[in-house]
């Protein structure tokens, strides 16, 4: 998968580089603001609090 994404892209290998993080970073501000907020809606994890 990462051999074929490298391939794919146009240009040299420094430009390459700095495609593949720009989407890295695109990629993980999705998932920060939409993707873990959505699951974390449906998980409704159990609220914990540790009494003394």
């Amino acid at each position: 998968m990462y051999g074929a994404l490298w391939r794919i892209l146009p240009g040299p290998v420094w430009l390459r580089i700095i495609l593949l993080l720009a989407i890295l970073a695109g990629v993980i501000f999705v998932l920060f603001t939409w993707v873990f907020p959505w699951v974390d809606g449906i998980l409704n994890p159990i609220d914990v609090t540790v009494e003394q």
